[in-house]
């Protein structure tokens, strides 16, 4: 039986959001209705339709102008069968690697300094968790994406773990059917064991070196990734 996958709320409004710009023949530069008439049309909440247009804007789809509203881009980049192209969404994956290579460059430097005897036995379990689960086929980005959670942790900066969370919705793609494939990523597997061995032995600099690995590994992945 195959497993149904989970839909985020703003990613069900993002195509609604598609399927109503298709149905009225918008162009691009056209605007759409308010926030405040947005909400009242697919009845969600505020917070949900700004996450979606987010979402939307980061796959350039919507272009949002403070004071202004939100615009149109151009729609022949685009199909609207509810799924971003996937080379709209590589594009979004490689920017939204760059910060992640910056942020969480740093929250690995912290970590490595900073982390605790219990915040390694943490990840190690969590790492345990990782390796069983591979063995046995299954799908790992949860587990992968805990791992990355309990490392921004581990750095003791709240602010810095905050900035993190405050992108989420960006990088939760990594996580969650990257380019509609569930696997994508599995080659960075190693990684997370050889970083985390540094991180433990509190080696600054071998730990940033296994964490460009991995991100230089999702790189090339995202690039050369064709369906």
């Amino acid at each position: 039986m195959k497993k149904i996958q989970k839909i985020h709320l703003y990613e069900q409004v993002s195509e609604e959001l598609q399927n109503y710009i298709q149905e009225k023949e918008l162009k691009e530069g056209d605007k759409l209705p308010s926030v405040e008439r947005l909400t009242e049309m697919f009845g969600v909440g505020r917070s949900s339709l700004r996450e979606a247009l987010r979402y939307l804007e980061a796959n350039e789809v919507v272009r949002i102008e403070n004071g202004k509203g939100v615009f149109v881009r151009d729609m022949d980049t685009f199909r609207f069968s509810g799924k971003i192209k996937i080379e709209v969404e590589r594009n979004s994956l490689l920017a939204t690697l760059d910060v992640r290579r910056a942020l969480e460059g740093k929250a690995i430097e912290l970590a490595a300094k900073r982390i605790t005897p219990k915040q390694i036995k943490e990840i190690e379990a969590c790492l345990n968790e990782y390796r069983r689960l591979k063995e046995l086929g299954v799908s790992t980005s949860k587990i992968d994406f805990t791992f990355h959670q309990l490392v921004n942790k581990a750095a003791a900066n709240p602010i810095l773990e905050s900035v993190l969370e405050s992108f989420s919705v960006l990088y939760n793609k990594f996580f969650d059917m990257p380019l509609g494939n569930t696997k994508l990523f599995d080659a960075t597997y190693p990684f997370h064991f050889t970083m985390f061995d540094a991180i433990k032995a509190h080696d600054v600099p071998g730990a940033l070196s296994e964490f460009n690995k991995l991100m230089d590994s999702l790189e090339e992945i995202i690039k050369n990734y064709e369906t």
